[in-house]
């Protein structure tokens, strides 16, 4: 699994699902919408500090952006 690729995948999906723009994500990080282009893109490798950073301009949790997407899902689908 190329983690690049994962949290940015993840990191995409949660800025559209919030209405964001990489813009107003840019505002409210301190990190450049060029960074944010690339790191959607899967070609930065972030750090921890910069993972939680991310999270908290996207109000979501840091383990978000590095959970898989098969297991976002886990604890909400029906058994029945």
């Amino acid at each position: 699994m190329d983690m690049r690729k994962l949290i940015g995948s993840n990191f995409a999906r949660l800025r559209r699902e919030k209405g964001l723009t990489q813009e107003e994500v840019e505002a409210r990080s301190g990190f450049s919408q060029q960074y944010l282009s690339s790191l959607e893109r899967g070609r930065r490798n972030p750090t921890v500090i910069t993972i939680y950073e991310l999270a908290q301009a996207l109000e979501v949790s840091h383990i978000e952006l590095v959970m898989p997407a098969d297991e976002t899902n886990v604890g909400t689908r029906s058994g029945a």
